[in-house]
């Protein structure tokens, strides 16, 4: 329950710093006619979008298993993460459209005064706290809508730093710079998005994780009395894993002792993996 908390809090957090983000965004934006501020505006404005979907996924995600989610709710972090990479890439058209336009037809002239840099430079500053707080809880939990939302914001921070490279150098009145600031936002959205996504897609594919399934295999591999394994199953869930395995075992062993070792099987994945796994393990005669 306490896990629950702490993902869903700062999950609420980041909400209303986005809300924040986009009103302050938007204002100084569409005052002063800068694309590379209204890009800006409109990236946090999905991030809002994002970051509300990410808190439903964690609070959702927590639920335990019922009857018609045998497996738990741990996937919706998933499809969180990949919502969001496809927020991420409709905001990237509009981004690319405007500014290619704007190029193209010379409008390019804006005004450029103390709150175009100050929205800027305060948004750097939140994007930095909030990042930094959802990572640590992130990788406290194991939580991939948490962690989506923190590389979310961790590329705001570098495409703000576009931004407010464009706005020095259209402030000494070379204003085409600014459109090229967005295209350059729009490159880092594109580059985090598809990264994003590779890894929702995967997941909810049921794609073992990286390295998981081969240090399993040596956890199984070390538990006395396992004279071999096959058939070694792995996904994760959200931040919880499911594994499956086949053991084998002496056969002149009782049906006790050959309980106890799949029991050491378990418990040995489960202390190692440092985190909540559903285990299940097989035993067979060896012969």
């Amino acid at each position: 329950m306490e896990t629950a908390n702490e993902k869903f809090r700062v999950a609420l957090l980041s909400v209303c710093a986005a809300v924040g983000l986009v009103v302050f965004k938007g204002v100084v934006g569409f005052a002063t006619g800068s694309l590379g501020i209204l890009s800006e505006a409109l990236h946090s404005a999905l991030d809002l979008v994002a970051a509300a979907i990410t808190c439903f996924a964690v609070k959702f995600s927590d639920r335990p298993a019922d009857k018609e989610h045998n497996f738990g709710h741990g996937k919706m972090e998933n499809l969180s993460a990949l919502i969001e990479a496809v927020l991420l890439l409709i905001t990237c058209a509009w981004i690319i459209f405007e500014a290619v336009s704007r190029l193209l037809s010379g409008r390019t002239h804006i005004s450029i005064g103390f709150w175009s840099f100050a929205v800027v430079i305060v948004s750097i500053i939140v994007d930095m706290t909030r990042s930094r707080s959802l990572m640590k809880v992130a990788k406290k939990h194991k939580s991939q809508a948490l962690e989506a939302d923190a590389l979310h914001f961790s590329t705001d921070i570098l495409s703000s730093c576009v931004v407010l490279v464009g706005l020095i150098f259209a402030y000494f009145g070379n204003y085409w710079a600014d459109s090229v600031a967005a295209l350059g936002v729009a490159v880092i959205v594109i580059w985090v998005s598809a990264r994003l996504s590779i890894r929702a897609v995967n997941q909810l594919l049921d794609r073992a994780p990286d390295g998981l399934r081969e240090r399993i295999a040596h956890i199984v591999r070390g538990v006395e009395g396992v004279e071999r394994w096959h058939d070694l199953r792995v996904r994760s869930s959200g931040a919880d894993y499911e594994i499956d395995v086949n053991i084998h075992v002496n056969s002149s062993l009782s049906i006790v002792q050959a309980h106890e070792i799949a029991e050491q099987v378990e418990h040995s994945i489960r202390v190692q993996l440092g985190g909540s796994a559903l285990v299940n393990v097989h035993n067979e005669p060896d012969k």
